[in-house]
């Protein structure tokens, strides 16, 4: 897979395990707060005004009502479509489409991609702006690059210099400390452009790091993340229960997920929840590891920084949550979302090339990760099969919280160019929305836990 990338950052290093220990320099460190953010995007705007300069990130429209939370009016809903690409001009854009993209074009002559202004929506918490500044200059990978040390709670690389260090800056993304949403769905539409629903429940998020570790150095051990879901559609999965730990030493501290199935009666561990796995609600649409782009350890891919390029991507994804605008039998067309639904905007994205290790096994032997350098969690993904084709196409379904700093990136569509299906998960049906939440005792998401009635 060739790449011809225009480097729009000073120097990129590529990934060699001799450098995978290095900090930066104070010298270096110094953009940060100044022509970089403190997490390392670029403050100013790109040369043609097309991407604006970062000013602080989105705040409360005058419409918001924070007694409702989970429901976000679309601040941008009135702008016009600055750029429209079909088929017929691809190719005049395909400088800042990715290859996946360019693929749906392909197989889809109607696809159509409406580009609207660039927003630089994201913003931060002190704590993660702060200890992002201390990480660049004393957080490190180990040499498998499979932990980190000597970090804060921040972005641990925010002047990244190999692909796993951007991947990393993923790890350890910001949305909330805690949050929750009562009213998820995971849909399916086949081939034939049948609808499907294939999962509904209840989840909570909770991040140990955000909560307890915010102003003391991380001892590399920690929890990053704790999840739990609770099923309540279809009839065969609703009492299903889900709860998983990711801690950010993928060695000594792998994933765990346990299971409770209702027909045994039983909680099991359930190690099978990672990799390429398929998606245990996306009828077999995608992996495991595609949820909300890349979802998981390292060890299996090497992963090349390509540099930072110019990219069309979905992004603050408003308008997909409005269910008067884009309901249920409005959103889901045969072959691919509503383009009607979808937001594009131009931001500049981390390009991550990663290769499956000797020895190691995946469905899809070499992928394309593109992550946004404002929200690092949201992007998109090119995952190839063993032919080199474009496989499956996985992107974010973003969008600010305006009640504090962070954002959601758990939503994501993936879409299968083999079956000519596609999935939406984990997205809010409307009723509450995503919400942010006070954090709940960390036994809620312990094993025992799943035979209990619920949260409250």
């Amino acid at each position: 897979m060739q790449h011809t990338i225009k480097l729009l950052s000073a120097v990129i290093g590529m990934v060699v395990s001799g450098s995978l220990l290095a900090a930066v320099s104070p010298e270096e460190a110094k953009q940060l707060g100044t022509t970089l953010t403190p997490w390392g995007a670029e403050v100013a705007g790109n040369a043609d005004g097309t991407i604006p300069a970062y000013s602080g990130g989105i705040q409360p429209p005058a419409n918001y009502d924070p007694s409702k939370p989970g429901i976000r009016p679309d601040p941008f809903a009135d702008e016009p479509v600055v750029l429209t690409i079909t088929s017929a001009n691809m190719a005049e854009h395909a400088d800042k489409l990715t290859e996946g993209t360019k693929a749906l074009f392909a197989k889809y002559p109607n696809f159509r991609i409406d580009v609207y202004p660039t927003h630089r929506t994201a913003r931060y918490p002190d704590f993660y702006l702060e200890n992002s500044k201390k990480n660049a200059t004393e957080c490190q990978l180990t040499p498998e690059g499979l932990s980190v040390s000597n970090c804060w709670a921040g972005a641990p690389f925010p002047i990244p210099k190999s692909g796993q260090e951007v991947m990393w800056n993923r790890i350890f993304k910001f949305e909330q400390a805690a949050f929750r949403a009562d009213d998820l769905m995971t849909t399916v539409v086949d081939a034939n452009g049948t609808v499907i629903n294939t999962a509904g429940w209840k989840q909570w998020n909770q991040y140990p790091l955000w909560i307890d570790k915010q102003n003391e150095k991380l001892v590399g051990d920690e929890l990053n993340e704790m999840y739990r879901a609770d099923y309540n559609a279809p009839a065969r999965k609703a009492g299903e229960k889900l709860v998983l730990h990711d801690g950010i030493n993928m060695l000594t501290n792998p994933r765990r997920a346990w299971s409770y199935v209702v027909g045994q009666r039983r909680v099991k561990l359930s190690p099978d929840v990672a990799y390429d796995t398929p998606s245990p609600t996306g009828a077999g649409i995608g992996t495991v590891d595609d949820s909300s782009v890349f979802y998981g350890a390292f060890d299996r891919y090497d992963f090349t920084l390509v540099g930072k390029k110019e990219m069309y991507i979905p992004y603050n994804m408003f308008k997909i949550q409005d269910q008067s605008k884009c309901g249920k039998d409005v959103v889901f067309t045969a072959n691919f979302i509503n383009p009607d639904c979808v937001r594009w905007e131009l931001h500049r994205v981390w390009v991550v090339d990663a290769k499956l290790k000797p020895g190691k096994r995946h469905i899809y032997p070499t992928r394309t990760l593109y992550w946004d350098e404002d929200y690092l969690g949201v992007g998109m993904a090119d995952s190839y099969d063993s032919t080199g084709k474009v496989y499956r196409v996985v992107q974010s379904e973003s969008f600010p919280f305006y009640e504090s700093a962070g954002h959601i990136s758990g939503q994501f569509a993936v879409y299968d160019l083999a079956s000519g299906a596609y999935t939406r998960q984990a997205y809010s049906t409307g009723k509450t929305g995503w919400y942010t939440a006070d954090p709940v005792p960390t036994n809620t998401f312990s094993a025992s836990a799943l035979t209990g009635g619920g949260i409250r």
